[in-house]
């Protein structure tokens, strides 16, 4: 009986149905079934390997060429990288076997060409033009012809040797920029040549840079980071899970000494230490996005970070990348952008070349992502604005779009304090930012951890700026970067002898020693304490911290404010140094201003044969130009610099030493540069205080020759009280305007009730500090 839905039906015919071939149709069905899954699988996986998928995407590349010639600085950026990279292909494709260091021939060729394949893989896909396809598909079969046969660099400064360049870090940027190069021409090229470039070129590379480098890639550093993402980039245009692994966690067993250090004496791991990608983001950051190796190196680290971020945000979405460590990334390129002069530089925290700032392509790239993944931050793109170009992607489009439709919104840089470590715990970094009459004054102060390899023994040092200019400067780092001349454009000796020693910055000196007696390891222990950071009162605006671990048996305490009284042209800054020690101790103050003298107040007499002023701890490149002394309780020397006048005027006994000086000593190959400096020195002493005020001043014009407002506005400083607990600063002006700030180093609680008696007058105050003014 066969039945129909509903009710039976009758028929005559009987239908036999065999075992045999029900599970003939059985089988059919499965093999459909199975057919028809795995179809849907290729079909996943096709999605999952469609290219370019890192940075460029095929939606994204489809939207950029709807929109060509509508979006003015997309259009002129897409025009300028078309013409650079037209010109090297017309130079032909060259591959020279690696000889140089950083600046030489054969490192900046190597460096010129993934640079320019990065591009041309840009180009293919924005333009359709096979000519750029076919310029990066020679180039990589160049390397993937010389790539199995050579041997480490030959230049063995490194401690992890490169095979393109001098070190795995120059190496890892070609992977970087490379693996985007071949995402882009991925579907031009045929499977054979697929499989020859991933067998001949991009696996053993990426297995040098890991594997066989662990000390280079299994660590937390800027280095690492870089060798992590180019791993991490080639593995996702491989579609390799496990080489993904690995760049996010690191290798899982990798033999390193623990006593191992890189070239710039830094220990290479520490024992149970996380490695990877996801540490490198997570450890160096702190929770306010502050990079502990400091802004330069910040800088130098964004590019990774971000670019494979973006790919990963792309591809591995189920990640979240953005949202790690509270969105940590993002929050970083507005610190970074904070951690800049008025003219765009990075202050030189740590190493950091002068000069270095946001229009680097680095920072390019960090304000188009930062603006494309974030919401409604359109003072960014008042930064994309200045620098006049964008990345040639989605990001660099919607940057172009909103700079075309008027969105942007002014980037306004505020006083901050910035935590440093990976719970925000280890110090940080204090911006104080004032109002001018001519430019904004901007007051850095470092009370952070080491910084890694690339920290400088400097707790508590500071430095001033007036607009873009220095007025009281970090000397940076001693390197030529990319000049063959100076050391192969590599870290010159003076950067440990020099530019690393305390003595360098603007901080306390005690027995002409360094901090941490200038060793690496004692110094990654330890970090200043925040005693407090109050910008509340525009007017009084202050940051202070401790040091007890620099000098053991010596606590430093350290208070700098800017202050706006009307009767000075602009703010000036106050800075307090209070110091406890167990014995006596010699103590040296410098001020590195930069300028031409102009006067002193006291009496000094100039050497006539120049001789060091030390023999080591940096003291040995300082040359003792002149020394004095005062009766009068201050000294006070002006200078002129960039149609300014500037005034420091400390508080001083008559048995201090008052000394200029000039960077150079022992500096046989002209290494240094020959800035001066003032160093208010105290001799076999305890306890004591420096206190000292600059002011910013003035204008010459040397046009009509004149000179306006040259000269100090202050009078008299003195302590006019000091104990334990607390001190209080008198200021009398020219004019005979006086004011006290009173401090208390007992109690940082805002609401905390003081009260000290002076001269038989009580002065009651709550919080930390206090100004007094007496019209």
């Amino acid at each position: 009986m066969v039945y129909q839905i509903g009710k039976p039906i009758k028929t005559n015919k009987v239908l036999k149905i065999k075992l045999h071939d029900i599970l003939i149709a059985f089988l059919f069905i499965a093999a459909s079934c199975k057919a028809q899954s795995k179809a849907i699988s290729n079909i996943k996986k096709s999605n999952k390997l469609e290219h370019p998928s890192l940075i460029l995407t095929k939606t994204g590349v489809e939207k950029i060429r709807k929109q060509l010639g509508n979006v003015p600085v997309f259009d002129a950026t897409l025009a300028k990288v078309k013409a650079e990279v037209d010109a090297e292909i017309l130079n032909g494709i060259e591959v020279p076997i690696p000889k140089d260091y950083s600046g030489g021939y054969t490192h900046e060729r190597h460096k010129k060409n993934f640079l320019i394949i990065q591009k041309a893989g840009v180009l293919y896909q924005i333009l359709d033009d096979a000519t750029y396809a076919k310029y990066v598909k020679s180039m990589l079969l160049a390397y993937a012809k010389i790539y199995p046969t050579l041997p480490v660099h030959p230049q063995t400064r490194s401690y992890a040797r490169g095979k393109l360049f001098w070190q795995c870090l120059n190496d890892s940027n070609w992977l970087v920029y490379t693996s985007q190069a071949y995402d882009c021409i991925y579907n031009y090229l045929t499977e054979n040549e697929r499989n020859h470039l991933e067998k001949d070129l991009f696996k053993p590379f990426a297995k040098f840079i890991s594997e066989e480098n662990p000390q280079f890639f299994n660590r937390v550093h800027n280095h690492s980071t870089w060798g992590n993402v180019a791993v991490g980039m080639i593995a996702l245009v491989m579609d390799d899970d496990k080489l993904l692994e690995t760049a996010l966690h690191g290798l899982k067993h990798d033999n390193i000494d623990p006593n191992a250090r890189d070239n710039d004496g830094g220990f290479i791991k520490k024992a149970g230490q996380k490695v990877g990608f996801l540490a490198n983001l997570e450890e160096p950051f702190s929770p306010d996005g502050y990079y502990t190796e400091g802004p330069y190196y910040q800088r130098y680290a964004m590019y990774p970070f971000l670019v494979f971020a973006e790919a990963l945000q792309n591809v591995k979405l189920e990640l979240k990348i953005f949202e790690y460590k509270n969105g940590v990334l993002l929050k970083s390129i507005y610190t970074l952008l904070n951690l800049t002069d008025a003219d765009g530089n990075f202050f030189p925290l740590n190493d950091g070349q002068k000069g270095m700032s946001y229009y680097s392509r680095e920072l390019v790239s960090a304000v188009d992502i930062g603006y494309y993944y974030s919401e409604n931050k359109t003072d960014l793109l008042s930064i994309a604005k200045k620098q006049g170009e964008v990345l040639l992607d989605n990001t660099g489009l919607a940057v172009a779009i909103g700079i075309r439709d008027g969105l942007e919104t002014p980037f306004i840089k505020k006083s901050l304090d910035l935590s440093d470590g990976k719970n925000g715990d280890e110090g940080g970094v204090a911006i104080l930012r004032a109002n001018g009459s001519k430019d904004e004054l901007s007051l850095v102060m470092k009370y952070s951890a080491q910084g890694l390899s690339h920290g400088h023994y400097d707790k508590l040092s500071f430095s001033l700026y007036e607009g873009g200019n220095e007025v009281i400067q970090d000397y940076g780092m001693a390197r030529f970067v990319n000049i063959q001349q100076k050391g192969g454009g590599n870290y010159l000796k003076e950067n440990t002898t020099w530019a690393k020693q305390t003595i360098a910055h603007n901080t306390i000196n005690q027995d002409e020693t360094s901090h941490f007696n200038g060793d690496f390891e004692t110094g990654s222990l330890h970090h200043s304490e925040k005693y407090i950071f109050d910008v509340s009162n525009s007017k009084l605006q202050i940051v202070s911290a401790k040091e007890t671990n620099a000098y053991p048996g010596t606590q430093i305490h350290r208070t700098m404010a800017f202050v706006k009284d009307n009767s000075f042209e602009n703010s000036f800054l106050l800075d307090i140094i209070k110091i406890d020690a167990e014995k006596n101790h010699q103590y040296d103050l410098p001020y590195y201003f930069l300028g031409q003298l102009m006067s002193a107040n006291f009496e000094y007499t100039k050497s006539e044969t120049l001789m060091p002023l030390g023999t080591k701890n940096g003291f040995q490149h300082l040359w003792k130009e002149a020394v004095g002394k005062t009766g009068t309780g201050n000294a006070k020397i002006s200078w002129f610099n960039k149609e300014r006048f500037y005034t420091l005027t400390s508080v001083v006994s008559n048995e201090d030493d008052l000394i200029f000086t000039r960077i150079g000593a022992n500096d046989p190959r002209f290494n240094l540069r020959n800035d001066p400096g003032f160093i208010i020195r105290k001799q076999q002493i305890k306890d004591t205080y420096f206190v000292s005020i600059i002011e910013s001043h003035g204008h010459y014009d040397p046009v009509s020759e004149i000179a306006t407002n040259a000269f100090s506005n202050i009078k008299n400083l003195t302590i006019l009280y000091s104990d334990e607990a607390y001190v209080a600063i008198h200021i009398e002006n020219i004019n005979h305007t006086e004011s006290m700030f009173l401090f208390s180093f007992k109690n940082n609680s805002i609401d905390k009730k003081h009260q000290i008696k002076i001269e038989d007058k009580v002065y009651e105050w709550v919080g930390v500090y206090q100004l007094i003014n007496n019209n």
